[in-house]
């Protein structure tokens, strides 16, 4: 789990997860990188990546085999300001940066460590309606198709979505995919048919879906859905996207409304439709995971500095609360 040192959190927060009743218990922490916000984990699940968001932009490996998470080499500057997420990519850890609207491709050592940034892309381009959020490119998340063979950068500042290929430790940027202006997109997740895309809007709380083509790398916009019903609290901001493991439903987490909405999908996967939204069990979440099984959701709940846990009713996708664990500042959660 990743937290805000910045705001009282701990760093990296490990955690044991009961698999029968999803409850976690905390084992160590560690607050050597900066307000590491979010984690990554390496397949085998030996390795954890973190940013550090922060003006001078950093990621760094930890080994999280033992009760605390130990770092494991100096962190690597991405070149860019903010970091706000990472993935790993064909050998490299690529980071999202907020800050200066850029992403980042940083080689990884034998060792996994990762190097100073050699793919660059300096900044993005553009702005968006809002005065204050959108008066520059704000790149947001970045995350590798279903095949490995692209990547999808999403940036709140310009409303759009950027297609990049990997090539030589170089970013190429291929195409960009416009969205509906003011929409300020946060992050996207995959339907696990590969074809479709959910992005979902931090300044207006909505879904909007995309067909995807790997093969071509094109992301075509279809249509945008409501997040919250009418009435919620506002403003609200959406934070975090899950996308249940058969592909029947989407869930997304709203900062505000302090709530995970729920919303179907038919078998078209175009047509998302609102069920319900149920309290986040804190305030302020920041991120929401699925686990490796699907059964459950978990909730950084960044306010009021916690994570907690719900069982997911497989037949209607309703989340119900089934516990926390304190995480001071809590960020990110990912599994290992």
């Amino acid at each position: 789990m990743g937290s805000f040192t910045s705001a009282g959190g701990r760093g990296v927060v490990a955690a044991d997860l009961d698999p029968e009743t999803g409850a976690l218990t905390v084992t160590g922490a560690t607050d050597e990188l900066p307000d590491p916000s979010f984690l990554a984990a390496a397949p085998g699940g030996a390795l954890l990546y973190a940013v550090s968001e922060t003006p001078d932009g950093a990621v760094a490996a930890f080994d999280v085999t033992g009760a605390a998470p130990r770092l494991i080499g100096a962190p690597a500057r991405v070149r860019g300001a903010g970091p706000t997420h990472l993935a790993l990519v064909a050998g490299h850890v690529l980071t999202a940066n907020y800050s200066d609207g850029s992403v980042s491709a940083l080689p990884l050592g034998a060792d996994g460590v990762p190097d100073a940034a050699t793919g660059v892309v300096h900044r993005h381009h553009g702005s968006g309606p809002h005065p204050e959020r959108q008066a520059g490119p704000h790149a947001h998340q970045v995350v590798p198709a279903p095949d490995g063979r692209r990547l999808l950068a999403v940036d709140l500042g310009t409303d759009s979505v950027h297609v990049y290929v990997l090539a030589g430790g170089a970013l190429l940027r291929l195409a960009e995919t416009s969205l509906a202006p003011g929409t300020g997109p946060r992050h996207l997740a995959f339907h696990p048919d590969g074809g479709h895309v959910y992005v979902l809007g931090e300044l207006e709380p909505t879904l909007t879906v995309c067909r995807w083509d790997g093969q071509a790398g094109v992301l075509e916009r279809v249509g945008a859905t409501p997040v919250l019903p009418p009435g919620a609290y506002t403003p609200s901001h959406p934070s975090g996207i899950a996308v249940a493991r058969d592909g029947r439903f989407v869930w997304a987490a709203v900062r505000g409304d302090d709530s995970i909405a729920v919303l179907a999908l038919d078998e078209t996967r175009e047509k998302p439709e609102p069920v319900t939204t149920v309290p986040c069990g804190g305030r302020r979440p920041r991120d929401l995971a699925l686990d490796p099984e699907g059964r459950r959701l978990y909730v950084a709940n960044e306010r009021s500095g916690d994570v907690t846990w719900f069982d997911v009713n497989p037949e209607t996708g309703v989340p119900y609360r089934a516990g926390a664990v304190e995480v001071p500042a809590a960020s990110c959660v990912v599994f290992t």
